[in-house]
């Protein structure tokens, strides 16, 4: 994906570009390419950019650590400031008639927008925290004879299985 130079918008129908979206990002790990529709459209003195994309990535469960596929989908909006280089910094965001939670990202007014970077920003923050293959997975299961197979496993717990054995037969 090109990098779209902010003042070019001005000149497209609508001050508005569309950008196809159908490649793997080389910086997120997709089974799948993304696909999807990305919108920046130049409002002045801010880019009002809103996106639709899907793809497919592996997770790891937090539970049972299998590995499982998971489809990825986001429908980001996002307003982007522009300012000058030269305008003086306001002292606070109170000064703006606008929320501050509203308007947090910064592009200068003669820089460029990089769809790739932001589409990929909106994937990750899309990837669930909590990571579970199945609502009702049940996690790892002990093993049978967790004793036998610990010992089995390594032999150098050996002097720790004897002392643990000692102190459940004290107690």
């Amino acid at each position: 994906m090109k990098a779209i130079y902010i003042p070019q918008l001005l000149q497209m129908p609508g001050q508005t570009a569309v950008v196809e979206v159908d490649e793997l990002l080389p910086s997120l790990e997709t089974l799948t390419p993304v696909q999807g529709q990305l919108q920046v459209v130049h409002c002045g003195n801010y880019l009002n950019v809103s996106g639709q994309a899907e793809t497919i990535i592996t997770l790891t469960c937090d539970r049972c650590l299998q590995q499982y596929n998971h489809r990825l989908s986001a429908t980001p909006t996002e307003l982007i400031w522009l300012k000058d280089a030269e305008e003086p910094q306001l002292e606070t965001l109170e000064e703006l008639e606008i929320a501050p939670e509203d308007l947090v990202e910064t592009l200068p007014q003669r820089g460029t927008f990089d769809p790739e970077t932001w589409l990929y920003e909106q994937l990750c923050l899309a990837i669930p925290q909590r990571q579970l293959c199945d609502p009702q997975c049940p996690g790892i299961a002990p093993a049978a004879d967790s004793d036998a197979a610990t010992t089995a496993a390594d032999r150098r717990w050996a002097a720790l299985e004897a002392l643990k054995r000692s102190l459940q037969s004290q107690g």
